[in-house]
């Protein structure tokens, strides 16, 4: 008595395809190692003392001692605030961040894994960063949106209420950087970029 056999299946040509069309897509973008809050300190004092001393000394050349304290705070504010808008559109560095050895790039530039602290125990071990192409420049709206947050404070820094609330608005977004794993304070999340390490820095760890 003969039995049929099942013929044998044929491969799915395109269940065995739709995965690689769809990877190609999730990991098109490179990894980055994100900035170290010792690194961002030391760019902001760096790019602080750039533009703050000359515009002090000029102001205080130029002004009276009374007018001083009303006229310095928002001569620093404007001058950082242009300062920081046209070098991150343009470069996303700063030559305090060249100093440091980071830039900033657009959120949506990189991979889920460079929001991953390299010392996180969910991150892969021994997975060296990707060499990024030529990153897209931020944009003036992105430059302008993130370097006004943290410039325009200054400005009411002579009003003694709003100098208080300007000091606590600092305090609380450098906060920002430990909340999350992608170190983002107020200005990079409202302007959707992140800090990484630039991709020929020497500097590792501050």
């Amino acid at each position: 008595m003969e039995t049929s056999q099942p013929a044998p299946e044929e491969p799915n040509e395109k269940a065995a395809e739709a995965p690689a069309s769809g990877g190609a897509a999730a990991g098109g973008a490179p990894v980055r190692l994100l900035a170290e809050p010792g690194q961002r300190l030391l760019a902001r004092i760096v790019d602080t003392l750039i533009v703050g001393l000359p515009v002090i000394v000029v102001a205080r050349e130029t002004v009276s001692a009374a007018a001083f304290d009303l006229v310095a705070p928002p001569a620093v504010a404007g001058c950082l605030l242009v300062y920081e808008a046209v070098q991150l559109a343009l470069w996303g560095r700063t030559p305090g961040k060249r100093f440091a050895g980071i830039e900033v790039v657009r959120a949506e530039d990189v991979r889920a894994e460079a929001v991953l602290d390299r010392h996180d125990e969910d991150a892969p071990p021994d997975s060296p960063p990707d060499a990024p192409p030529d990153p897209a420049r931020l944009g003036a709206l992105r430059g302008a949106l993130r370097a006004a947050i943290y410039a325009v404070p200054i400005v009411a820094r002579p009003v003694p209420v709003a100098g208080l609330l300007a000091g606590v608005f600092w305090v609380a977004n450098a906060g920002l950087l430990f909340e999350g794993r992608s170190r983002q304070a107020l200005h990079d999340r409202l302007a959707g970029t992140v800090v990484v390490k630039s991709p020929d820095a020497r500097s590792a760890t501050f």
